[in-house]
């Protein structure tokens, strides 16, 4: 049969989804936790390097600057330049208040950030009625530098922020489309009234710091392809070794016993799952040496299994013998007299199993006699068929000796009690008819009633009295009684096979539905009735088995 998905597919891409699925949250975490204390680092440095700032500042003097830049700033406050000039002479105006301390307080400034190493260190003064940031100084003399008096509006919309003295502006990081990524803080110069006079910015470069965390990422990413790799090169081997390769074995073991058995090999002497030796120590082990043990119960039932239905076929051919033996038993060449014009007789029997318990004869007595017989043995197959013979055989002896119906019951019956250990029984309806007058004379013994029907009528069952069933018990006394029969008149005998027909919902046929079929055509002949009735009863029966022998003997009168 051919894999679509095998066990080995299943179970890499499963391992490789829990690995990805583990590495990948790992990383993720692994990576987050790294960015956050990196980010957190950053910012307390940024504050820090401002607070520091704050601390080793004259914050007099920042008041001085600050004064001197708000008193230029208010005359002409964020200006629109029409030429150069006119921008140098605005910028002239703020060089002025630069003193000696000025100078001092740049050194200072320029020395806090490169003792920090930080990208820019700046102090500003917010307008409170702009909200424009002016600078005082910058402790960049690049020409990127930010010279005192001008402005920014990065944060204008920040402003409010800047109200908080004890904050200061809180560190964060963003990316600029000059600088790039930055990290800033400030912190506040507080004057002696408590309201912020100035900030003191810090800018850090985090550029590096975010080439360096791209970098993490790719380097966790690299090593979780590798380990990846090799954990599913691992896993191949390890499933290899420890599932398919015995799962392999096993299915081999099992193609390969069933190939020897094919070419009627013994595998008695040595297992074939034994020969595997699996020893993984888990579930696959417990199946090999399951699977051993199956192979030697399967190899024993086969063995029994080919001497059972050695056996079956033997008893086969045996019980088809008998029900040859069984069939040439009752007649069955019809018409059976071809010289007697006076009455034309037909019977069938249909046993249930391959043979069965029911039987019908007739026979001349002598050239004015002729004896019917139809029965019913208790019970199915090779017993009831045993029993029947016997039966069928005693009755004809004694009917031979010209006994009456009567006695030859009676005798029968005492000789069938004699060692009847199995207390089998046979129920029977036996008629004598006298050919030159048409009478006959009958006795029941525990059997169906006869369906009579006389010329230009219907059948109708003619209820005679019962007596027991032969074999019940020794002794039992006989009723006869005598019919007679006009040209025209017919008799039908059967046995309970046929009104005890059931169908598939468990309804039985009944002897209404008898008389019913027989009465379609009742002027038929013997051999047309009987062989309506069974294709009626077929009809009714439908897919439901046989259940009991029928069996169904007619006799129409034909001159007297």
């Amino acid at each position: 049969m051919k894999v679509r998905f095998s066990i080995r597919k299943k179970s890499v891409l499963l391992i490789l989804f829990i690995v990805i699925l583990l590495t990948t949250g790992m990383t993720s975490i692994s990576y987050n936790i790294y960015a956050r204390t990196m980010d957190e680092h950053y910012r307390n440095l940024a504050m820090n390097v401002a607070k520091t700032t704050v601390s080793v500042v004259d914050h007099r003097q920042i008041q001085r600057y600050v004064e001197g830049v708000a008193e230029i700033y208010l005359q002409n406050p964020a200006p629109v330049w029409e030429d150069a000039g006119q921008e140098e002479a605005y910028l002239a105006e703020y060089d002025k208040i630069k003193d000696t301390e000025y100078q001092e307080l740049y050194e200072t400034l320029d020395g806090v950030k490169k003792a920090n190493e930080v990208k820019s260190l700046y102090i500003i003064y917010v307008d409170p009625d702009s909200k424009t940031c002016v600078y005082i100084i910058d402790a960049d003399q690049s020409e990127t530098a930010c010279p005192a008096g001008t402005w920014d509006i990065i944060y204008e919309q920040n402003y409010g922020v800047f109200q908080d003295p004890e904050g200061g502006f809180p560190a964060y990081i963003t990316k600029t489309e000059e600088f790039g990524w930055l990290c800033s803080a400030g912190a506040a110069f507080v004057g002696t009234d408590g309201n912020v006079i100035a900030y003191a910015m810090v800018d850090i470069d985090m550029n590096q710091v975010m080439q360096d965390r791209h970098d993490y990422l790719r380097y966790q990413i690299f090593f979780l392809v590798i380990f990846i790799l090799i954990v599913i090169f691992l896993a191949i081997r390890v499933i290899n070794k420890t599932i398919i390769n015995p799962i392999n074995k096993l299915a081999g073991a099992a193609s390969c016993y069933v190939k020897e058995k094919e070419r009627g090999l013994s595998l008695k002497e040595e297992s074939v799952f034994q020969k595997l030796d699996i020893h993984t120590g888990d579930e696959l082990e417990n199946l090999s040496t399951v699977f051993a043990q199956m192979e030697q119960d399967i190899t024993v039932y086969i063995d029994n299994l080919v001497k059972a239905t050695s056996e079956k076929e033997r008893i086969g051919a045996e019980l088809s013998v008998a029900t040859d033996i069984q069939a040439s038993m009752l007649p069955s060449i019809f018409p059976p007299f071809p010289d007697r014009d006076e009455f034309e007789i037909y019977a069938s029997m249909n046993p249930a199993k391959e043979v069965g318990g029911d039987f019908y004869d007739f026979f001349l007595v002598d050239n004015d006699h002729l004896a019917l017989v139809i029965a019913d043995v208790s019970g199915k197959g090779v017993p009831a068929s045993l029993f029947m013979v016997i039966a069928k055989t005693l009755i004809k002896n004694k009917a031979l000796t010209g006994a009456s119906p009567k006695e030859i019951l009676e005798t029968v019956n005492n000789q069938l009690c004699e060692n009847n250990d199995a207390e089998m029984f046979v129920t029977v309806w036996l008629g004598i008819y006298e050919i030159s007058t048409g009478k006959m004379t009958a006795a029941n013994a525990g059997h169906e009633y006869p369906a009579i029907r006389r010329a230009g009528g219907a059948f109708e069952l003619m209820k005679d009295r019962h007596g027991l069933v032969l074999a019940g018990m020794e002794g039992s006394r006989y009723r006869e009684y005598d019919i007679l029969l006009n040209v025209g008149d017919t008799i039908f005998v059967y046995t309970d096979g046929v009104p005890e027909a059931t169908n598939s919902e468990e309804e039985l046929y009944g002897t209404e539905r008898m008389l019913q079929s027989l009465n379609k055509e009742p002027d038929a002949s013997p051999e047309q009735l009987l062989k309506a009735v069974k294709e009626d009863i077929d009809i009714f029966n439908g897919e439901a088995p046989q259940f009991d022998d029928i069996t169904m003997l007619a006799v129409k009168i034909k001159s007297i």
